[in-house]
Parts: C-alpha cells; sequence; structure tokens
C-alpha cells in the first residue's frame, strides 16, 4: 500500500489548512511546490512565476514533486502532499500539450485514494503567491477531477466542513 496521499483541488478550498492539521496530529506534510516555487521566485527576482512564465513554473514544479516524493520516503506512516507531481503535470500537458499525465505522472504513483477541495467561493481568496481568480482556479479544479481517475484514482472530495471535521474525514476514509 502507497503511503503518500495527495490532497488536491481547488485553489483556495482549504487544502493548506487541512494539511497543517494532519501535520499537527503528527502525520508527515508536504508543502505545495507551486507556493515554495512561487515564493523563490518573488525573493530572487525569477521569472518562472504563473503569470510570468508558466512553462518555466511547471516545469520547476515537476523537478520539486519528485525530490518531495524522494525525501518522503524516510517518513514512516502516512505522508500528505498538498499538491504534487500529478497536479504539476497536468499543468505542463494543458500549458504545453506535453504527454506529461503519461510520461512523468504514471511512473510515480501515490496512494490510489485522492482527496479534492471542491471550489468554495465563500472562502476563496487571492494573496502575492496566489494571484488568480476564482474562474481559474475552478478551471484547474475540472482538468484535476479527469486527470485523476484518467490515472487509476479514486477520487473523493471533500466535504466543506471545519477543518479538524475534514482530518477526521480523511483519516478514517484511510483506514477503511
Amino acid at each position: 500500500m502507497n503511503r503518500f496521499v495527495v490532497i488536491s483541488g481547488c485553489s483556495g478550498g482549504g487544502k493548506s489548512t487541512l494539511l497543517a492539521e494532519l501535520g499537527r496530529r503528527g502525520h508527515g506534510v508536504v508543502e505545495e511546490p507551486g507556493r515554495r516555487i512561487v515564493r523563490e521566485e518573488l525573493e530572487s527576482g525569477g521569472r518562472a512565476l504563473p503569470w510570468i512564465d508558466g512553462p518555466a513554473f511547471v516545469r520547476r514544479a515537476v523537478a520539486m514533486a519528485l525530490a518531495d516524493r524522494a525525501a518522503a520516503e524516510s517518513h514512516r506512516g502516512w505522508v500528505f502532499f498538498d499538491r504534487g507531481l500529478i497536479d504539476a503535470a497536468s499543468a505542463l500537458q494543458h500549458m504545453t500539450g506535453e504527454p506529461a499525465l503519461e510520461t512523468l505522472a504514471r511512473p510515480h504513483p501515490y496512494h490510489r485514494r485522492v482527496f479534492l477541495t471542491p471550489p468554495w467561493p465563500e472562502i476563496y481568496g487571492t494573496d502575492p503567491e496566489r494571484r488568480h481568480g476564482l474562474d481559474a482556479a475552478i478551471a484547474e479544479y475540472e482538468r484535476l477531477l479527469e486527470a485523476y481517475p484518467a490515472l487509476g484514482y479514486e477520487v473523493t472530495v471533500l466535504p466543506k466542513t471545519g477543518v479538524a471535521e475534514r482530518a477526521d474525514f480523511v483519516l478514517g476514509t484511510l483506514a477503511r
């Protein structure tokens, strides 16, 4: 059984908050590659940003997601990823037409159960690292709803509940 579990879905849907709660409960967590890249690029004056050079940004996200998977091998028990390789490969495929889901994502599987946060307009917000609007976030969510099952994953859409209830839901689903 694969211990690497992806929490993905719509931007602004509460993924990072859920991962923080799972980490607080003692599980391994991996921060979203995109957020880390944006912070690094903004600090260094780089151009691999989604609003400047989308393909360069997602290529960095692919590389970071692969490195994250390798680093997570040392963790015991569940390791929860805030997005990851499949999200980056899906974005790369969407932007460039490259068959990234097959060539990059399929050889590096995660747990068969993937959790997606649905669009949640009431909590959605932009910030210096997330500049895209809700429409772009929903379009990405819809692509992910297709990409994960196409690769054989079972998608569970998370309920719009509080963070503790969401964490209980994830852990309870994995325990079954």
